[in-house]
């Protein structure tokens, strides 16, 4: 047991100093962005003497050290800063935006989970079959196209030929929860189709290597059937993989739907991000981008600690 505490604060403490890199990344990042921050505020018909009075009310004035010390000392303690668009904290504008956020990617999540991993186990069961080309060849396809291309196919499809869902996913507060549902179907399809395809093939891939093991040849010439050893035998000890493979998706689900919120106009943290950028409202840039980082690293981690609980041959491994 102190073992495996041991690796958990070693994974914990490499997660904060990854954290804090990414922080210094997007510090420098967004002041490497070409132009003035106070001149594109104010626009060009501002003074000098306006100028320099915004500069002063930003910080522009000081050192880039200080200033990345005081952002992250006001970032740690819930102080986002304040928006330069709107003049609204910035905590209020993220906190509804990454609810939203988290809302398409449960609801996906809870789609693409358990499909693709029943997927992956009926790939598994019929190995090298019509069904499990199939099914190989269509998760490829999936992986293969990118993720704006799957959305405008759908939207194509189930908005402008069938009329079934809206082709924007726009919600609010307003809204019951099934209206919800209904409104953001088709951005939580399109990113079920990329994720689907990954999981399902990992699930597949993780069965098939354990199905190679003695102890599943024994079972099977005690004449078990294969779906009962696939489904009691193979799949628990293939978890290890597959919860990696769920993480990482999981990750993505949050952090990489910028494209999909733009192409359905979902109001969620990564249309937030978008629109941010376009008006220089760098606040709100570098606030959405080190939590969409934060989110991406502990639910890595997550998956690091969850794979060596089920496995412990990792744990052995990693002391």
């Amino acid at each position: 047991m102190k073992n495996v505490l041991f690796l958990i604060f070693k994974r914990l403490g490499a997660s904060l100093i990854t954290i804090f890199v990414i922080s210094v990344i997007i510090f420098i990042g967004v002041e490497l962005l070409p132009g003035d921050v106070a001149e594109s505020v104010l626009g060009q018909s501002a003074t000098t003497e306006t100028v320099a009075a915004f500069r002063k009310e930003l910080k522009l004035d000081l050192p880039p050290v200080i200033r990345y010390g005081a952002w992250l000392k006001d970032f740690i303690q819930g102080d986002f800063g304040t928006s330069l668009a709107n003049g609204r904290p910035v905590s209020e504008l993220i906190t509804w935006r990454l609810a939203n956020t988290l809302f398409l990617a449960s609801t996906t999540a809870v789609i693409a989970i358990p499909l693709a991993i029943f997927l992956g186990m009926l790939a598994a069961f019929y190995r090298n079959t019509f069904f499990d080309k199939l099914i190989s060849t269509t998760t490829l396809s999936f992986i293969s196209f990118p993720e704006f291309f799957i959305a405008y196919i759908l939207i194509f499809i189930f908005a402008v030929k069938l009329n079934i869902f809206p082709s924007l996913a726009i919600i609010d507060d307003n809204m019951n929860f099934t209206s919800k549902i209904y409104a953001i179907l088709l951005p939580s399809l399109t990113l079920t189709c990329v994720v689907t395809a990954h999981m399902m093939r990992q699930t597949r891939a993780a069965i098939i290597n354990v199905l190679a093991s003695a102890y599943i040849e024994m079972a099977e010439i005690k004449g078990i059937t294969r779906l009962r050893i696939i489904m009691h035998h193979a799949f628990p000890n293939s978890l290890s993989p597959v919860i990696n493979v769920v993480a990482v998706n999981l990750a993505y689900l949050i952090v990489g739907v910028v494209i999909v919120e733009v192409v359905f106009v979902y109001p969620g943290l990564g249309q937030l991000l978008v629109d941010s950028v376009s008006k220089r409202d760098l606040p709100v840039v570098q606030a959405s981008g080190l939590i969409f980082s934060i989110a991406y690293i502990f639910l890595n981690l997550s998956a690091d600690i969850l794979s060596m609980l089920s496995n412990p041959k990792l744990r052995q491994s990693q002391i």
